[in-house]
Formats: structure tokens, sequence, C-alpha cells
């Protein structure tokens, strides 16, 4: 295999993040796609002109014309408006169903091969559509949402704890918003349950479930939280970081597990939908979904946020997708 191909659908902030991360990681060669006229050129420009400082030779360009994303082995999309204060994921479902169908055709046309990482929201219900749209096998179809999740998760854990992150798991799985489901009981710290690191920190089984519980709220209303603060737009730095994790699994064939959204097909009693789940990642995308036991809450919650993907599915079915 020559040097992968990685084409970007949306030159926003997030796609300009994600294109400077994919060639300074020296992931490989990079096309910005955008509608904007000469703007992800100027962005594929302006990262190019540094090449020299971060030390890549990857190639990097910006396009108008989906022609030129042909042959990619990776596709990121991150395309659709991005929330706004008050908003939340499920009000994006007709404006950005719109444009999805779209770019999905387009994918299906120029990259029949291509491994797909949706970003765009609301999260569950694109990358529904674009594997229905695209007729992808639902394998190289996937989303980002638990890599990130459990991101946010992670470091809220590791900032109370006062320990590195990198030594913290914590777990996301479900749908990509307030249904997601942080599995508490698998939440750890090398190996130590979090749950008796925070009742030993407070000396008060009572206060430390109370201090989890806050961290869970906080991890479900982190995107939200974001979005407050930035006031004209929603995160973009560390979904980027989600899905250049996710995508460098693929090209380097590495059969890392990682919290993506996959198609499930009978795994945890569900099939035909797209949830949160614990999946190998490899060349040919979500190659194997991780299925184990989940506890009578952990199911109620897992169950809880796929009846709210499959409400998103179908009122998006109803508006003609």
């Amino acid at each position: 295999m020559g040097v992968p191909k990685i084409a970007l659908i949306g030159g926003g902030q997030i796609g300009g993040v994600l294109a400077q991360l994919f060639v300074t990681r020296r992931l490989g060669d990079v096309v910005i796609f955008d509608i904007t006229q000469d703007m992800p050129s100027g962005k594929a420009l302006d990262i190019a002109e540094a090449s020299r400082i971060d030390g890549f030779d990857s190639k990097i360009n910006g396009t108008n014309d989906y022609k030129d994303i042909a042959g990619a082995d990776i596709v990121v999309v991150t395309a659709g408006v991005p929330r706004k204060p008050g908003m939340s994921r499920d009000d994006l479902l007709a404006t950005n169903a719109k444009i999805i169908s779209g770019v999905a055709e387009n994918i299906k046309t120029y990259a029949p091969n291509a491994v797909v990482i949706v970003i765009s929201n609301p999260l569950d219900a694109m990358v529904t559509l674009v594997q229905k749209a695209t007729g992808f096998p639902p394998s190289r179809v996937i989303g980002q949402a638990g890599v990130l999740d459990s991101s946010r998760f992670a470091s809220f854990i590791a900032w109370e704890l006062g320990v590195s992150v990198k030594d913290v798991n914590a777990p996301v799985l479900g749908g990509h918003g307030d249904t997601m489901v942080p599995l508490i009981r698998y939440a750890n710290v090398y190996g130590i349950p979090v749950l008796e690191l925070l009742t030993r920190k407070y000396k008060d089984t009572k206060k430390a479930s109370e201090v989890l519980e806050a961290i869970i709220a906080r991890t479900r209303d982190a995107g939200g939280e974001v979005v407050r603060l930035l006031k004209t737009g929603s995160a973009f730095y560390s979904p980027a970081s989600a899905a250049v994790q996710m995508a460098e699994a693929v090209i380097r064939d590495e059969k890392r597990v990682l919290p993506v959204c996959a198609r499930l097909a009978g795994e945890f009693g569900v099939t035909g939908y797209y949830a949160g789940v614990l999946a190998a990642l490899g060349k040919g995308g979500a190659e194997k979904i991780l299925e184990f036991d989940l506890n009578a809450e952990e199911k109620a919650m897992f169950n809880n946020s796929l009846d709210a993907v499959k409400k998103l599915v179908e009122d998006m079915g109803r508006l003609g997708f």
C-alpha cells in the first residue's frame, strides 16, 4: 500500500484541526473539501507552509470539487452546521440530514473503497444515513462518539483524583448525547476502581458516589458546556483528536479496541442499529465488536440510549431520508 489518502469533508473548525493533525502525525496525504469557495485551499496552504517547522512531507490540498477525493482510503465527515447555544444535537437533524445525504452520494461515487468516519451531529442518525446512502458494508462506516465521550469522562476523573489521565480507563457506550452510558464499574485508574479511590479520598461512600455522579453529569453535558463557553460554535479540538485516533487505528491496521458508533448485528440483543460499543478497528473499519455482559442498570441505560437512536432514525425517515 502506498501513502494513504485521507479526505476531509468539511473544512470548518474541526476540518482544519483534523488536517493539521493528520499531516503532523504523518498519517497520509490530505485533501480538504468544502463548498465555500477557496477556503479549503487557504487552510491547506497555511498548514503546508509550516511543513518545514513541523517536519512533515505529507501533501495537503484544498478543493471545492468532490472529484479530488477520488481514491481516498479514509474519509472523515464533519460537514453540517454546528450546534448553537440552546440547541440540542437533535435540533440539527433536518438541516444536517440534507447536507449529509449529498455528501454520502459523492463518497459513494469517488471513494467507494474508503472507511468512513462520521463526526457530524446528531451522530447516531448521520452515521446511519451515510451507511444507507453509500451502501457500504456497515463495518466501513463508523461514527466518532465514544472515543471523545470516554476521553472527557477520563479527563474529569483524572482531574478529580490528581492523577495522569494516561492511566485512567473510563469507557462510555450508547448514543452520543444525553443518553450516553458511562460504565461506572469498569472505570479505573491502572486497574483500581475509580469509586474505591474516591471513597478513600473522601472517606465517605455517599460523598464518593455523589462526586462520581457529578462527573458523569458533566460528561453527558460536556459538549453543551463547550458550546455555552464558546457562544459561537461547538467543540472542535477534542472531536478532531478523537477522529484521528480512530483513523490511525484503521490506517495502521492496529486492531485497537476503541468505543465507537458501529452497527450491531445481534450484539447486546440489537440488530440493524448503530450504537456506541467497543470495537476493534483495523483496515476493514470496525472489524469486531466486543460483546460483554451488562448488569441490569447498564442494560436499562443502554436500551434507553438505543430508544433515542431509534427515534432519531424514525424521525429522519419521516423527513424522507
